[in-house]
């Protein structure tokens, strides 16, 4: 279990930290702004889905990723993009509901199955 807590939070990393500065980096323009709409409104939202989803599978000790994982958007998209932009946080406020939404309903589909 440790072990998929660590590749969940290296996962995390990546596409929290990694994609937006690999956004800001490599991305000029306008191409650049459509990758961020991409990142914004489908990847990161699929990940906190995901994520929470397993999360949902050991929520007692699993319950705090898709927090991590919200908190790792923040931090990479102010450090990235702009330090203290409001709007941020409402994008990890979503992204945190998404990712606990699928945990709990991860959850619940675990205890009707054991049943």
């Amino acid at each position: 279990m440790k072990k998929n807590i660590i590749l969940w939070m290296a996962a995390s990393a990546v596409v929290m930290l990694a994609f937006p500065w690999l956004a800001v980096t490599f991305v000029k323009g306008d191409a650049g702004m459509a990758v961020c709409f991409l990142l914004f409104f489908a990847v990161n939202p699929l990940y906190s889905v995901l994520i929470g989803a397993f999360a949902g599978k050991g929520i007692r000790r699993l319950w705090s990723l898709p927090v991590i994982s919200a908190a790792l958007f923040l931090i990479g998209t102010w450090v990235f993009f702009d330090m203290g932009e409001t709007a941020f946080i409402l994008y990890a406020a979503v992204y945190l509901a998404l990712g606990i939404a699928a945990m709990l309903i991860s959850m619940l589909i675990k205890k009707k199955m054991q049943k």
